[in-house]
């Protein structure tokens, strides 16, 4: 029974060739466009899913590599952070220089740049040594400057160096006038054992009523500070004292406890 089935099959397959061969040209090339569309599809389909293979093998990586790459890619990412940290204080560094500069040239005064090297260890908040000494023009008496207000005065000078007393120190006496008020005074030592940055404004005309918040210059009196210098600003009100005048504590402008670049007036 089954060779009788293959039998009739096979003759049927040769008489629909017979058929096929015998009709004309144009119909069999359409018969032919017929049965290719198909099996189109499945061809199409097998060589997609190839080619998708191929590229899902190409993309996917074994676990060391995989192990590699978070490795390197955790070092480059703990490099970036340290190089971040590393430019932070520069950047600060450069705006506070750039900074200086521009005031520099905004400036009246001929100045001349110094950098702090020391503190005098006997006496730390009121004298510093700079880098530049008479090799560089640098005299006795002459004012020292930061962006901020008045540091101090040169005390002593040698060939390369030269040591600065600052503000509110007993040996830095200062004129100073009020803004606005018009109230003259001396800066003569420092307000506080404890809070440097504070000094007294002494010898005040007896009645001033100073007002906290109010600026304090140089007067120009006393031939050392040229007038115009911010000493800094009143801190509190001004009170009579027993020798009969008035005096009041000013907050320096100047931060003395953080010098680390300073401005000579040479002239």
């Amino acid at each position: 029974m089954f060779k009788r089935s293959h039998y009739i099959a096979l003759a049927l397959v040769g008489l629909l060739t017979l058929i096929v061969l015998n009709l004309p040209h144009h119909t069999a090339n359409q018969i032919k466009l017929a049965f290719g569309s198909l099996f189109l599809p499945l061809f199409g389909f097998s060589r997609t899913s190839q080619e998708m293979l191929a590229r899902t093998a190409d993309a996917t990586l074994s676990r060391s590599e995989l192990l590699d790459q978070n490795r390197l890619l955790t070092k480059q990412n703990a490099e970036l952070q340290i190089r971040s940290l590393q430019l932070e204080p520069l950047q600060r560094e450069n705006d506070r220089l750039r900074q200086m500069l521009g005031w520099q040239r905004q400036s009246a005064w001929q100045l001349h740049p110094a950098t702090v090297l020391s503190r005098d260890p006997a006496n730390w908040w009121r004298g510093v040594q700079i880098d530049i000494g008479s090799h560089d023009g640098v005299k006795l008496d002459m004012p020292v400057i930061t962006s901020e207000g008045l540091v101090g005065r040169i005390s002593a000078v040698s060939f390369a160096t030269a040591q600065v007393t600052l503000i509110g120190s007993q040996d830095c006496k200062v004129a100073a006038i009020v803004e606005r008020s018009g109230e003259n005074g001396i800066i003569n030592g420092g307000a506080s054992s404890i809070d440097f940055s504070l000094v007294t404004l002494s010898f005040l005309p007896s009645g001033s009523n100073l007002k906290p918040g109010q600026r304090v210059i140089t007067s120009g009196e006393g031939r050392i500070f040229p007038k115009g210098i911010l000493v800094g600003l009143v801190a509190e009100e001004s009170r009579q004292v027993e020798m009969g005048y008035n005096e009041a504590k000013v907050k320096l402008a100047a931060n003395i406890g953080a010098l680390e670049e300073v401005w000579v007036i040479m002239r």
